[in-house]
């Protein structure tokens, strides 16, 4: 486990360089696009080949509702023009954290995963599907206030293997990672609040390597907000074992490793819990 940046150019066969950003994003998408793009070149550098921004990784507001004043069309906008652009510039996969998209009726958004390929093209789309709700003294958290429920689970394919989406507050739910099938990785772009992952947000984390036997790539806002809200941050890479990786405690930076598939054969045949499943 470290908090630095793991270099991972020259990777050798079978393996797959990854890196999570964390930042601590503000009320200006300017400003926020800017953060993440110097955080992607940096994680390039390092010879990352796919790089997970965190959730709200382009805004942050002060508000709830201010997320609708910066609502994008699909396929139409400038933060995922932005996401295309970093794809192509630096070859690398980017998967676009969650962003405001556009939602069936007024005053509400989606939370919205997309992932791009190093040619620039969407090749995935995931809406949040369970949206926090929390309370506890002067914390008070509900996203379904302005946020639309996502309804299809999603994962695509990657060169390395298939990649499971989830965000944040999914992380809860067992149930959902079961139904993204077999997968080499899964991403959780989270925001997760202070108070919530100081308790639950690595054995959460851990717990989904294990119960799936594959790694887990989790980005994370990390720190003290303009809007005065306080994330927990610790973004981190997680082995088939549980084991943690790399993990950037908070601030913003750059977690990166590397995804091996002969380590998940060989957590599989050692212990073959995935294969033993009889409730899928």
């Amino acid at each position: 486990m470290n908090n630095s940046v793991f270099r991972a150019s020259g990777a050798a066969p079978g393996t797959f360089a990854l890196a999570a950003l964390q930042m601590v994003s503000t009320p200006d998408v300017s400003r926020n696009l800017q953060a993440a793009g110097e955080l992607i070149a940096e994680a390039a550098a390092g010879g990352a080949q796919l790089v997970l921004l965190p959730e709200y990784f382009c805004f942050m507001g002060h508000r709830d509702a201010d997320k609708l004043a910066v609502q994008e069309t699909p396929g139409d906008g400038p933060i995922q023009q932005f996401l295309a652009d970093v794809a192509v510039r630096h070859r690398v996969w980017v998967i676009g954290g969650t962003l405001p998209l556009v939602a069936p009726e007024p005053g509400r958004v989606m939370n919205t995963t997309l992932v791009f390929d190093p040619q620039g093209r969407a090749v995935a789309r995931y809406d949040k599907i369970h949206l926090f709700n929390f309370e506890k003294g002067d914390e008070s958290f509900d996203e379904a206030r302005t946020i639309r429920p996502g309804t299809d689970v999603v994962a695509f394919d990657a060169p390395f293997g298939r990649v499971g989406l989830s965000v944040c507050y999914d992380l809860r739910f067992p149930e959902l990672y079961r139904k993204l099938g077999d997968c080499a990785l899964i991403v959780v772009p989270s925001a997760f609040t202070y108070t919530t992952g100081h308790a639950h947000w690595e054995m959460l984390l851990r717990a989904r390597a294990v119960e799936n036997q594959c790694y887990v790539l989790a980005a994370a806002q990390g720190g003290t907000h303009e809007n005065g809200r306080r994330t927990w941050g610790h973004s981190m890479l997680v082995d088939p074992w549980g084991k943690v990786v790399a993990v950037r405690a908070d601030g913003a930076g750059v977690v990166a490793g590397t995804i091996d598939v002969r380590r998940i054969a060989q957590v599989r045949q050692s212990l073959p819990a995935y294969r033993h499943r009889v409730l899928a």
